[in-house]
């Protein structure tokens, strides 16, 4: 296989990754779409998919629970700047998977990221989980962007391009060069000026809201969407979003972020309308966050934390996995979540149930996850 002149023109027309946004294409010998989020930094689960009906909640994270939570059926709640994702909830089209976790417990970003990218628990690979697959489906890959995420990374071609001036500092960079230069009269006001025209906010400009680069991630969604849904064009994509380190104002930074996501994941799913039938997106985390909150109105690496699926065949409309609890004796290590379901089961499950990989391709994408049987019930029948 090779991309073809439409895709490539798709690609040139559409893929503006700027920021903490980037993606990654595969083509493959099927109809069926499966897309990949990865939420870079640690997304708070328990503030996004809100256990509302745990009594134990307000215990331990009082401030960190948003007010207008979105209901997913009583127990629960959904942030409210997920609105679009609520719709998808709303018509079946959206799962959750509550204290989801990778074989990582070190709480370190770099170990539990490559863990989860590499899939490998703890077999010795140097090769990303997404590639084998598209090995086992004979896809050569395409990424947009800076590079290709070590998820797609290992012997399954991937060419990559990068448009001539696609390509920005994280937005948190031009904040913290601000700081540096706040004291300096003519310099600093020249930077804050600049930055307001580039749509910062002024709570973004004093270090109190997470900038968040309102555009790169919807357009890089939407672009992936175009490219997925072209009859000739790729079948397999990888995304990528940062921010979500949230150990400082946790509440407002995160309805930035959730906001920058919930419009990635519309556009994502506007432009890929023709086949929403056929695809599958698996927004994933390298770990969530402390159950209690901080002393900076935030929380800290965790343990477990919420997945989502999307999709036109998805069993939606429901929180799945095992809910462990929030009473002391339930918590991991007396802080975290505890991790119920191994996101390697969740990611085996789509791709036997939604790409048709059987046990012995699982075996080889997943090597070492015997403890990890493919999750069941992720799509309609």
């Amino acid at each position: 296989m090779r991309l073809t002149r439409r895709a490539a023109l798709l690609g040139l027309g559409c893929a503006m990754a700027r920021g903490h946004a980037s993606l990654a294409l595969a083509a493959a010998p099927t109809e069926r779409r499966f897309v990949v989020v990865l939420l870079r930094g640690g997304l708070d689960g328990l503030a996004v998919v809100v256990p509302q009906g745990d009594r134990d909640l307000a215990r331990w994270r009082a401030p960190l629970v948003p007010e207008g939570l979105l209901d997913l059926g009583g127990f629960y709640g959904l942030h409210p700047a997920l609105a679009g994702l609520h719709h998808l909830y709303a018509a079946g089209e959206a799962l959750a998977v509550q204290a989801v976790a990778g074989p990582d417990r070190s709480r370190s970003h770099f170990a539990a990221q490559d863990s989860l990218e590499l899939g490998a628990g703890g077999h010795v690979i140097a090769d990303g989980w997404l590639n084998r697959a598209a090995a086992e489906l004979h896809a050569p890959a395409l990424a947009l962007g800076a590079g290709v995420p070590l998820l797609l990374r290992g012997p399954a071609r991937v060419d990559s391009f990068l448009p001539e001036g696609a390509h920005h500092p994280p937005p948190d960079y031009y904040t913290a060069v601000l700081a540096l230069h706040r004291d300096d009269g003519a310099a600093g006001a020249a930077m804050a000026r600049a930055l307001r025209e580039r749509g910062f906010t002024e709570a973004a400009l004093a270090g109190t809201e997470l900038p968040h680069d309102r555009d790169a991630f919807p357009t890089l969604a939407e672009a992936a969407g175009k490219l997925l849904a072209a009859p000739d064009g790729p079948r397999i994509a990888a995304l990528e979003l940062g921010g979500w380190d949230t150990h400082v104002r946790q509440v407002p930074r995160l309805a930035t972020a959730l906001a920058t996501l919930d419009r990635g994941l519309m556009a994502l799913r506007e432009a890929l309308d023709p086949v929403w039938r056929r695809t599958a997106v698996l927004v994933v985390t390298e770990f969530g966050r402390t159950v209690r909150a901080n002393g900076a109105a935030g929380s800290d690496h965790g343990t477990a934390s919420i997945a989502f699926v999307l999709g036109g065949s998805i069993d939606g409309g429901r929180v799945a996995g095992t809910w462990p609890g929030l009473a002391p004796a339930r918590l991991f290590e007396n802080r975290d979540l505890q991790p119920t379901s191994d996101v390697r089961a969740l990611a085996k499950g789509l791709l036997a149930a939604h790409l048709g990989l059987g046990p012995t391709a699982l075996a080889r994408v997943f090597p070492d996850s015997t403890s990890a049987p493919p999750m069941q019930r992720l799509l309609r029948t």
